[in-house]
């Protein structure tokens, strides 16, 4: 089945939830329109569906191989990623001055979904490039920049991030990745590092890794990380690519999913870095990749939730099994008319859609917050980050699952693709820090570090919206009462947090992924109902009716649906700590 990328969705979000009126007005976007970025992603759609989604199937039937210390990417991947490069596609969001188009973060969200939709294990190389180029803008010495951002932003050279080791998995505070300084001021890095996604592959002509290290005399624990730049191959003065570096590819992984992305285990023998900004500061340098990668990881979520939905979507039109329960007519009809059926392709359609309305406002409050210095706004698109990363990558498992359970029988079986989706999307609640992490990220640093008040002002943001859909018609109003009710669920768990983390931390952070989820389907919820006054007007003007009619159907559906959960979270979290730590696990 072809993939169609929902560009008029995107398009919505954009202008209607992406705070375009304000991210419009900053200087670096002021040169850019709607009708500008329209056709900037009419043809990135074009080239996902027609260059890379036929390289899903493939890619997953023959994966990436191994062979004496080198990856082979799937056949067709390098002239795809050729053209990738032709066309300019990474150079999107990143700034003119290396290169760059720099088009605003929504709008690079919209193309990371598209083209993770298209073949996540395609898009998952650009996605680490953009991570390592966000920390080198962020973190790099000004001949850092030089040597390393304009080949990286025109996807020449790719990127990798290398943090896990052996002993260490999400615990960076035991890598032992060691950094020798030499007399020249480069370092010699030594250690291993696995799951390194793309830290081998045969797409461009350098890879450029960003490696956690210590240096000999650092303090124990994550505050003796250094980050350092230790390219594949060596750069001369000119920018020219040089000998190999002394990084091994020692063997990639065999995956349940993406496995036309390769995921290998690096061996550094004295391999040369070059320190990134300070020594010791290396994890608050990495932060800012993983950052970006989090959030990217919440878009790949909507991106195989869409890939799964339309085709189920299509197979439920095509599938004729059983006569309607209603009796109206005697012959079988297509599965679609089935009312289960209708169920589960909502809720794959509402989750979608709430998870990309959910990043592109996310994504304009960090353009926002990059551009205006505005800590209140920085401390909102910090709040949302981890919502979007843990949200949309477990609904996103949930999705594609439904996506098996229309097929019936057929989703078990591959040649229908539907399983393929569910393979892939598993990877991404673990990916980037399990949604344990995400969790405790939001209720430890994000919630309890400010005592709470970011969490209030991102509630008083929805009392606004339930406001003004009180002044809409039935359906409006409906939808608002239901995202009042889901925002008081909201603000007593809250509450109740913030009480027990001060008297029983364990109680509080057994209920910190509940939290997570119910932030996360609370701020879905909300972006789709704050699309209903839009999409109202529209139709009032005669405008886009069937397409509109979908907007209002999609919110006033994750209301009814979908925002009830938002209760069971809060119960959980009241109620459920001491069922949580008092279970015993006999041996």
């Amino acid at each position: 089945m072809s993939y169609q990328p929902p560009v008029q969705d995107l398009m919505f979000c954009i202008e209607h939830l992406s705070h375009w009126e304000t991210v419009s007005t900053l200087d670096a976007y002021s040169g850019f329109d709607l009708t500008d970025i329209d056709a900037a992603l009419e043809g990135y759609a074009r080239f996902c569906s027609e260059q890379i989604a036929p390289l899903s199937h493939i890619g997953d039937t023959l994966g990436a191989q191994f062979d004496n210390g080198r990856v082979k990417m799937p056949e067709g991947d390098a002239q795809a990623y050729a053209q990738f490069v032709e066309m300019g596609w990474q150079a999107l969001t990143h700034p003119p001055e290396f290169g760059g188009m720099g088009l605003p973060r929504t709008v690079g969200a919209a193309a990371v979904e598209m083209l993770n939709a298209a073949d996540m294990s395609f898009g998952l190389c650009p996605l680490l490039t953009d991570g390592a180029i966000e920390a080198l803008l962020l973190t790099g010495s000004d001949e850092q920049k030089a040597t390393y951002l304009e080949p990286l932003i025109a996807g020449r050279w790719s990127g990798t991030m290398n943090l896990t080791e052996p002993q260490a998995g999400s615990d960076l505070g035991r890598v032992s990745t060691k950094a020798v300084r030499r007399a020249d001021g480069s370092y010699g890095v030594s250690g291993t590092k696995i799951f390194i996604t793309y830290g081998a592959h045969d797409l461009t002509e350098n890879i450029i890794h960003l490696v956690l290290a210590r240096t000999p005399d650092a303090p124990a624990g994550p505050k003796g990380l250094s980050l350092f730049i230790v390219p594949q191959k060596m750069v001369a003065e000119d920018g020219s690519v040089g000998a190999e570096n002394s990084v091994n590819c020692i063997s990639i992984e065999h995956k349940l999913g993406v496995r036309a992305s390769p995921t290998a285990v690096l061996e550094y023998k004295d391999a040369t870095g070059f320190l990134i900004g300070e020594e010791n500061r290396g994890l608050e340098y990495m932060f800012i990749m993983m950052n970006a990668a989090r959030f990217s990881v919440g878009v790949q979520g909507i991106a195989t939730s869409e890939r799964a939905y339309q085709r189920a979507l299509s197979y439920a039109r095509d599938r004729v099994q059983s006569r309607p329960v209603n009796g109206q007519v005697k012959d079988a009809v297509a599965i679609i008319e089935h009312p289960d059926v209708r169920r589960m392709l909502m809720r794959m359609r509402s989750l979608t859609e709430g998870g990309r309305a959910m990043a592109a406002a996310t994504a304009g409050l960090l353009d926002i917050a990059h551009h205006q210095d505005d800590p209140d706004m920085a401390a909102l698109a910090e709040f949302m980050v981890p919502l979007v990363k843990g949200f949309c990558s477990e609904r996103a498992v949930e999705v594609a699952s439904l996506g098996v359970q229309i097929h019936g029988g057929m989703g078990f079986i591959e040649e229908t693709g539907a399983a393929q989706h569910y393979r892939d999307s598993r990877i991404l609640p673990i990916y980037e820090g399990t949604t344990a992490i995400q969790a405790n990220d939001l209720l430890g640093r994000k919630v309890m570090r400010d005592e709470g008040e970011t969490a209030r002002r991102f509630a008083a943001r929805i009392t606004a919206t339930e406001a003004e859909l009180a002044k809409g018609d039935a359906t409006a109003q409906a939808i608002g009462a239901s995202l009042a009710q889901a925002r008081n669920a909201f603000e007593a768990a809250l509450e109740w947090l913030l009480e027990n983390s001060r008297k029983d931390i364990d109680a509080a952070f057994a209920g910190s992924v509940p939290f997570l989820m119910l932030a996360g389907t609370l701020a879905a919820g909300w972006k789709l109902a704050k699309g209903v006054t839009p999409a109202q007007a529209a139709l009032n003007d005669g405008q886009n009716t069937h397409f509109m009619t979908q907007k209002i159907a999609t919110a006033l559906f994750f209301a009814q649906h979908i925002l009830p959960e938002c209760s069971a979270e809060h119960a959980r979290i009241l109620h459920g700590a001491r069922s949580l730590l008092d279970a015993a696990f006999p041996e």
